[in-house]
C-alpha cells in the first residue's frame, strides 16, 4: 500500500531505460511541499486502468502530468478515468504538448489546469493556491520562468536504481539561439548556461554515485567552445573503460580549440548526435535554418578520420518543398561521409511550432492522431510518403543496427539511396509488413532480393551474409539454395489477391 502524498508528479515514458527529467526539476523545486510530493514514472506500453489504481493509492489531492507528443493519447485515458473515480482530485498539465493555447490536445478539457513553458515557479505556486483553499479561477496559467541561477538542480532526484538502470540526462544550458522552423526551440530567444562550476559540481557528484552515461540534452552543446571544453576536459579528468558522453551538435562549427580536446578521447566514450535535417539550400532558407554545408561535410569527414565518437546524424522527410530526389540527394550525401547512424525521422507537426505556417501553402497534411507524422505535402504523396517510412524502418533493422556491416556496402553500391529502396520495396513485398520479421528471416530475405532484383552475384552475396550472420551469433544456417525466388512469391500474391477479388 502506497504512503500517502498530497501532491503526485507522473508521467509515462518511451521506455522504463528513461527518466523525467522535466519532473525531477519541478521536484526539486516544490519548496517545503517537497516532503508531500512523490514522482511517480509509467511506460506507455502500462494499462491506463492500471496507472490509474497506482496513482489513486496515495490518495493525492493533485496530480501533474508532464504530456509530450509520445503519450498524450495515454495521458488522457488515465486522466479521463481518473476524473470517472474521484473528481475531486486536481488534474494539472504540463509540457510541450500542452503549453501553445489555443492549439491544445483534447486532455486539456479534462484537466482543471494547464500551466504553459517552464513550469518550476508556477507549478509550486498553484500547489499551495490549492491546498490552502485559494485556487485561481483561470485554467490557462502562463508559466513564469525563473533564472537559472535561481533554480534548484535535480540531479540527487536521480535514485540508485536509476543509476544503476536508466539514462541520466543532464543539460549545461538551455534554450537555442537558432530558429529551425520544425522545431520547438525556435521560439528560444537564445541559449543561457547554468552557472558552470555549480554545474560541475552536480556531475562530480553523480559520478562519485557511480554514473557513467551522461546524455545532455543542450541543444547546442558546442555553442560557446570555452565552455564545451571546460566540460570536455572536466570528463577526460574522470576518464574510465564505461565512461559514455552523448552530446548534440552543431554541425558547422568545429574550431580547432574544441577539436583538439575531442581527439584525447578514447574510442567509444563519445555520441555526437548531429542534425543535418536536410542538404538543400533552398529548403534551409525556406524553414529559417542556417547551417554552412561545407563546414557541415568537412567537420562530419574530420569527426570520423580523428576521433572515436560515434556519429549518429539525423534527416527528415517531408520538410515544405522536399520531393523525393532531394531527400535521395541529402541521402546520399551523407551516406558519403559514412557516419555510424543515419536516423530518417519523418516530419511531424508540433504544436507552436513556426514551420505550421507552410502547412496551407504547402498542402503539409499531418496524422490526426499522435505523433501527427506527415502523411502527404503538395510534392509528395501518401503512397511515397508510406514508402519512405517503410524505408527508415528497414535502413534501422539493416543500416543503423550495425548488424550489417559487411553485407551493406554491398546493398548500396553506387546508388545507396536507388538501391536500398529497391531493397526495401520488394523486402515489404516478401514480408507484407515492416516490423517484427524474424532476424533470420530477414538475412534469407535480404539474400532474395540481393541476387534476383538487385542482380549481384550470389556467391559474393552468401560471402558477405555469411560474416555477418556469424557476428549475430544467430542458432541455424539458413538453406539460401531452398528460398523461394522474389518472382514466384510476387506472382503467387498477385494470383491469390485476383483470386480474393473474384471470389
Amino acid at each position: 500500500m502506497s504512503s500517502q502524498r498530497d501532491i503526485l508528479l507522473s508521467t509515462l515514458n518511451a521506455r522504463y531505460m528513461h527518466t523525467a527529467f522535466g519532473l525531477r526539476y519541478l521536484y526539486a523545486n516544490l519548496g517545503e511541499l517537497q516532503s508531500e510530493a512523490e514522482i511517480v514514472e509509467f511506460t506507455i506500453q502500462e494499462r491506463p486502468l492500471n496507472m490509474a489504481e497506482k496513482l489513486l493509492s496515495f490518495q493525492p489531492r493533485i496530480i501533474g502530468f508532464s504530456v509530450y507528443i509520445w503519450n498524450v493519447a495515454e495521458i488522457h485515458d488515465t486522466v479521463a478515468l481518473i476524473k470517472q473515480i474521484a473528481p475531486d482530485i486536481i488534474i494539472v498539465l504540463g509540457g510541450p504538448e500542452v503549453s501553445h493555447h489555443p492549439d491544445l490536445p483534447e486532455v486539456c478539457e479534462l484537466a482543471d489546469y494547464v500551466i504553459s513553458g517552464q513550469g518550476e515557479q508556477s507549478f509550486r505556486q498553484l500547489c499551495e493556491q490549492v491546498l490552502d483553499g485559494s485556487a485561481p479561477e483561470a485554467k490557462l496559467i502562463e508559466g513564469q520562468p525563473m533564472k537559472l541561477d535561481e533554480i534548484a538542480l535535480p540531479y540527487r532526484f536521480y535514485n540508485d536504481e536509476d543509476i544503476r538502470n536508466r539514462l541520466i540526462y543532464v543539460e549545461a544550458s538551455r534554450g537555442c539561439p537558432f530558429k529551425c522552423e520544425f522545431c520547438l526551440s525556435a521560439l528560444d530567444k537564445t541559449a543561457t548556461p547554468f552557472p558552470l562550476e555549480a554545474f560541475l559540481q552536480e556531475m562530480d557528484q553523480l559520478w562519485q554515485r557511480g554514473v557513467r552515461n551522461f546524455k545532455f540534452i543542450d541543444r547546442t552543446f558546442n555553442l560557446k567552445v570555452s565552455t564545451s571544453t571546460r566540460i570536455l576536459e572536466f570528463f577526460l579528468e574522470r576518464m574510465s573503460e564505461d565512461l559514455y558522453l552523448h552530446f548534440e551538435l552543431v554541425p558547422d562549427n568545429l574550431p580547432e580549440k574544441l577539436k583538439a580536446v575531442l581527439k584525447q578521447f578514447p574510442p567509444q566514450s563519445l555520441q555526437f548526435e548531429i542534425g543535418i535535417q536536410t542538404f538543400d539550400p533552398e529548403i534551409q532558407t525556406r524553414i529559417s535554418r542556417k547551417q554552412n554545408n561545407d563546414k557541415t561535410r568537412d567537420n562530419i569527414r574530420w569527426l570520423r578520420e580523428h576521433t572515436g565518437a560515434h556519429l549518429h546524424t539525423d534527416l527528415i522527410f517531408g520538410l515544405p518543398g522536399d520531393t523525393l530526389d532531394n531527400f535521395a540527394d541529402s541521402f546520399n550525401q551523407l551516406v558519403s561521409l559514412n557516419p555510424h547512424e543515419i536516423q530518417l525521422g519523418i516530419l511531424k507537426r508540433l504544436r507552436g511550432a513556426p514551420l505550421n505556417r507552410h502547412n496551407d501553402p504547402y498542402d503539409l497534411r499531418f496524422n490526426p492522431q499522435p505523433p501527427y507524422n506527415i502523411l502527404s505535402t503538395s510534392s509528395v504523396d501518401f503512397m511515397t510518403m508510406q514508402r519512405v517510412n517503410r524505408f527508415a524502418r528497414f535502413w534501422d533493422m539493416i543500416g543503423n543496427s550495425g548488424r550489417f556491416i559487411n553485407t551493406l556496402p554491398l546493398i548500396l553500391g553506387g546508388q545507396p539511396f536507388n538501391r536500398f529502396m529497391q531493397l526495401s520495396d520488394r523486402l515489404y513485398e516478401l514480408a507484407g509488413q515492416s516490423y517484427k520479421i524474424n532476424l533470420r528471416r530477414l538475412f534469407e530475405m535480404i539474400y532474395v532480393v540481393m541476387t534476383e532484383e538487385l542482380g549481384i552475384e550470389p556467391e559474393r552475396v552468401k560471402a558477405q551474409l555469411k560474416l555477418d550472420y556469424a557476428r549475430a551469433n544467430i542458432k541455424g544456417v539458413p538453406d539460401y539454395e531452398k528460398l523461394p525466388s522474389l518472382s514466384k512469391k510476387t506472382k503467387t500474391g498477385v494470383a491469390n489477391k485476383r483470386q480474393m477479388q473474384h471470389a
